[in-house]
């Protein structure tokens, strides 16, 4: 009783997620449940390193490879802008994003000791539609 009324006056004036933030963590969430139907071993999710975020560490199915997911998300809606629409997720990685990601994995390569370990970059692109219960997820092998 007393730990519930601690919760409600710590967290009573949190402002509520948004929505982004929530369609991400959703994404993340159906990748990572793609990535282990696929044979791969989630190691850790949400890793912060200096240099930015892994969303998805995991060792690929092969047991060799560590694979690096970047995970792009988007929720398709009726009225959405014709060009909104036609964008994939998995267009937002850019040159820039790709260098972020490359760093990201040298680090954690370096940090874990994963020197005779190849280490790769994927991507997972999920997409939702608005009234579908099902994403539409896919898996870009070493970006």
């Amino acid at each position: 009783m007393l730990r519930a009324l601690l919760h409600k006056l710590v967290f009573w004036n949190r402002a509520p997620e948004p929505p982004t933030k929530a369609l991400g963590r959703r994404g993340e969430d159906e990748a990572a449940a793609y990535l282990k139907r696929q044979g791969f071993r989630i190691i850790a999710r949400n890793v912060h390193v200096p240099m930015g975020e892994a969303d998805i560490v995991a060792d690929a199915p092969d047991g060799r490879a560590v694979v690096i997911v970047e995970v792009k998300s988007r929720l398709r809606t009726a009225g959405q802008s014709a060009r909104s629409a036609a964008t994939p997720p998995e267009a937002a990685i850019t040159i820039r994003k790709r260098r972020k990601l490359l760093s990201i994995a040298r680090h954690l390569a370096a940090a874990n000791g994963w020197h005779d370990r190849p280490v790769r970059i994927d991507v997972v692109a999920v997409e939702f539609t608005e009234g579908s219960p099902t994403p539409t997820v896919r898996h870009h092998i070493g970006i």
